[in-house]
């Protein structure tokens, strides 16, 4: 220790010089006792205060991530309150539509995403415990939206829009049909056949609006109820005529370069072929071919899909819709939950890759307003990215990239070992599969 004494402290006494120098001395003494007290303490009380943080697996982070999302919507809806607690928000350039279209938005569209999870059997797990709490909420809700006594039914047949949002509930049936369809009482089961009907008088836009009406009619007819064919079969007839190539869809007749494929053409096109299958549905139109043909087609966007993927967990933000954030994956979700990833992506892959861009998303603290809902925006809350259409019970688009959580915890989806995906190879400087254009295989032609 370099100490600097002044000229002045030179002229006082010596006494005071002696004094000073222990007084220094004292205040080294004291300094170093306390920093071998504090070294010690940490040493000695660390184990006991400060325990060591748990390690929490993908599929725990993605199970509570499903969780924080569908509480507040399910919980209050159960108890016939969702319309009177929920906070909303609307788009800037909203425009002069029903608002009350935003409740069955949000409700649809949540259901369809972790139907796949609530469809698990129960277990003790903490895991197993939300999802439990959950699906009896969602049993309740499902009754209350078609229950005209009930504050929380919804607005059925008020516009177009009723459209979109019932084939997100249908949707939720078809992913989930033996938890959540089959639980269902007899009157509640009536009223959904009801109201589905009432939705025919929607003449839907030409564009990828055809599929809601098929997803209706083709759940209607695995259900055992009464199911327009006409709206099925030329929903079929016009995603063929609208498939571009190499996994893509045009939404309608003009290319628009948009996640569309991604929010409906794939998605909904491979339910509506598989509910007719399930319906042993006997038409024109061969359904397995059309549905194996299909499944190809999302295989080879799902490649597409997961090269969008940045090593940093981004992906190019594009086309209208945008705040349905992580919705743009959901093929790849998909086809992960329905055990057919396509054989050049790995579940190690395919998993990490989704992990990455949704802690990307849901690690910012502003998705969600003030009462626990999703607010609109992309990664945060972004209003002006909004579409005219747009509300906060749109957002709900984003847990369909949790259907994966349908899978067994011991599937290897979540046991295999995460592995680098393609945007972190090539970055990187390692191997990495080219990809070349892709062309059906399949031919189908009318059975008659």
């Amino acid at each position: 220790m370099i100490i600097t004494l002044k000229k002045s402290f030179f002229r006082r006494p010596a006494i005071f010089f002696y004094l000073s120098l222990q007084k220094t001395n004292i205040m080294k003494r004291t300094l170093y006792l306390l920093l071998i007290t504090i070294t010690l303490f940490c040493v000695f009380t660390t184990p006991a205060c400060a325990k060591k943080k748990a390690v929490i697996s993908d599929r725990q982070w993605w199970a509570g991530q499903a969780y924080k999302m569908a509480q507040p919507v399910l919980e209050n809806m159960a108890k016939g309150e969702l319309q009177k607690n929920m906070q909303m928000e609307f788009s800037p350039s909203f425009d002069n539509r029903n608002r009350k279209v935003a409740y069955m938005e949000c409700f649809g569209r949540l259901m369809a995403g972790i139907a796949p999870w609530l469809a698990l059997p129960d277990d003790n797990t903490e895991e197993g415990k939300m999802r439990k709490q959950l699906r009896e909420w969602a049993l309740q809700s499902y009754k209350n939206a078609v229950d005209p006594k009930s504050p929380d039914y919804l607005c059925w047949g008020i516009g177009g829009q009723n459209l979109v949002d019932a084939a997100y509930i249908a949707e939720s049936f078809l992913r989930a049909y033996d938890a959540l369809w089959m639980p269902l009482d007899k009157q509640t089961k009536e009223e959904y056949f009801k109201e589905f009907k009432k939705l025919r008088k929607i003449d839907p836009p030409y564009t990828n609006w055809l599929l809601f009406s098929s997803t209706i009619e083709s759940f209607m007819a695995k259900a055992g109820g009464d199911y327009d064919q006409y709206r099925v079969n030329s929903a079929i007839r016009k995603m063929e005529e609208w498939y571009t190539g190499d996994g893509w869809y045009s939404d309608g007749p003009d290319f628009t370069f948009n996640y569309y494929s991604s929010y409906v053409f794939h998605p909904m096109y491979l339910e509506t072929l598989q509910a007719m299958v399930d319906a042993k549905a006997n038409t024109r139109l061969d359904y397995q071919k059309y549905y194996n043909r299909e499944l190809s087609r999302c295989q080879k966007f799902s490649i597409i899909l997961e090269r969008f993927i940045s090593p940093e967990g981004t992906f190019p933000v594009f086309g209208r819709s945008i705040p349905y954030r992580n919705a743009a994956m959901q093929p790849l979700a998909l086809l992960a939950w329905y055990k057919q990833l396509p054989k050049e992506l790995t579940n190690g892959q395919v998993r990490a890759a989704l992990t990455k861009v949704m802690h990307r998303m849901w690690d910012k603290g502003d998705n969600y307003n003030e009462k626990g809902f999703l607010n609109i925006g992309f990664c945060g809350h972004q209003p002006q990215v909004a579409d005219w259409y747009t509300n906060n019970g749109s957002e709900y688009m984003a847990s369909l990239c949790f259907m994966p959580l349908g899978l067994p915890a011991n599937d290897a989806f979540w046991t295999d070992a995460a592995q680098p995906w393609t945007q972190v190879k090539a970055w990187n400087g390692q191997d990495f599969p080219k990809d070349h254009l892709w062309k059906d295989q399949i031919q189908t032609h009318d059975k008659w």
